[in-house]
């Protein structure tokens, strides 16, 4: 009799390795929904280089000593990378400021190819592929851009917006070259319920009107009044969408961006009445308390929880208009920031667990642009009527700020 014991056991082997594979964790991105956490990050081509900047809000894995991971994947549900390494003389590319810390590294373009995805994560390397590590889909216009926008002082922006007038500048790799600005009108129109018709609203315009064309010199400071800009330097394809908002973006400072966010929350005629008091900050303030009962705590709760989701979704979302205008600033602004986050080539999954109310999986589907290669668009149902209107009341009577909420 033959013996199959060897067999038996390789088969044993490979079913227990294959099954351990599919019983993996999925990989949780959750973390990049959360503003003080989120790593930033841009790049620039330099020759044959990719220059990376990343800013750590919490810099102390890095000061730790800890290696900072580099990972080429071939999607978000890959179980192994392609390849990866580890930044070389990392304690030399440490810059502090305060709590977080800069570092910016080179990696060869031939190692790179558009569609994959690289991962930079300080870390052990257990947790190198963490979903709370840097991500950067590596688009063929990150990879072909020769310039960085930075701030006043020369540090890379690691945003796609600025205030109306506030100086910026444009870092270009080698000469300074010409850099073209086209101007384009801001969008004010705020993202559809999650249960809505897309359909019933009606065709909307496919593109949007040229308004201004203008030329800079790479190197000095630009100041630009408020408006969607398109920006590249000669002889570059790629073009770089920002937005530039006036006022204290992505703060709100003004009755009006008081007001504007309520859309979710109020009717029509509720909105008409806060834009039309004699004082419209001192209406706002009216509006909260009388939904709690003039229960002071609970609407100064109230208040600081949704407007700081607006801000947070501002500075998350924002690209062809403010984020809180946005299908994911929508949803972000109303059920909160999503507990799990599921991403695969095609779409990403928010989850929600917790209450009744709020329980429920929101698909969003990329819908990249010029302006805004990663725009995510929520894909509409009608059962979320239920969810949505449950969410909108625990505003409206103050659930939210209660505990354990």
């Amino acid at each position: 009799m033959k013996n199959y014991w060897p067999l038996l056991l390789l088969t044993l082997l490979s079913y227990s390795s294959f099954s351990s594979v599919l019983a993996a964790p999925r990989r949780d991105f959750a973390g990049q929904y959360r503003a003080e956490r989120r790593v930033g990050l841009d790049t620039r081509r330099e020759g044959d280089s990719l220059r990376l900047y990343l800013r750590f809000p919490d810099g102390n894995m890095l000061r730790q000593g800890y290696p900072l991971h580099v990972a080429a994947w071939a999607d978000y549900d890959a179980k192994r990378p392609l390849w990866q390494d580890t930044v070389r003389h990392l304690a030399r590319r440490i810059r502090t400021d305060g709590s977080a810390a800069w570092v910016e590294f080179c990696l060869p373009l031939s190692r790179l190819r558009a569609g994959q995805l690289l991962s930079i994560n300080a870390s052990t390397a257990a947790e190198a592929d963490a979903g709370d590590a840097a991500w950067l889909a590596l688009k063929p216009d990150y990879l072909s851009r020769s310039f960085v926008l930075t701030d006043s002082v020369g540090q890379p922006l690691l945003r796609r917006f600025v205030q109306a007038y506030e100086p910026f500048g444009v870092d270009s790799y080698g000469p300074d070259l010409a850099v073209q600005t086209r101007l384009y009108p801001l969008s004010s129109q705020p993202a559809l319920p999650p249960m809505s018709n897309p359909a019933a609203v009606g065709p909307q315009p496919r593109t949007l009107g040229l308004q201004d064309s203008t030329w800079f010199r790479a190197g000095q400071l630009l100041r630009l009044p408020a408006g969607l800009y398109l920006l590249r330097t000669e002889q570059q394809k790629p073009w770089c969408g920002l937005l530039v908002e006036e006022n204290n973006f992505p703060d709100l400072t003004s009755a009006d961006e008081l007001i504007a966010p309520l859309t979710f929350l109020t009717s029509s005629a509720e909105r008409k009445k806060l834009f039309d008091a004699p004082d419209p900050k001192k209406a706002v303030d009216a509006f909260w308390l009388n939904l709690v009962k003039g229960d002071q705590p609970t609407a100064r709760l109230l208040i600081r929880t949704y407007y700081g989701r607006v801000m947070d979704a501002n500075r998350l979302f924002s690209s062809h208009k403010a984020g809180w205008l946005t299908d994911r600033g929508l949803l972000y602004i109303v059920m909160g920031p999503p507990e799990t986050v599921y991403r695969t080539g095609g779409e990403e999954r928010w989850v929600y667990r917790g209450t009744p109310e709020r329980a429920g999986t929101y698909t969003f589907r990329p819908k990249p642009s010029t302006f805004a290669p990663e725009n995510y668009e929520l894909v509409r149902r009608p059962e979320y009527e239920r969810l949505w209107y449950a969410a909108v009341e625990q505003w409206r009577k103050g659930i939210i700020a209660r505990p354990g909420r």
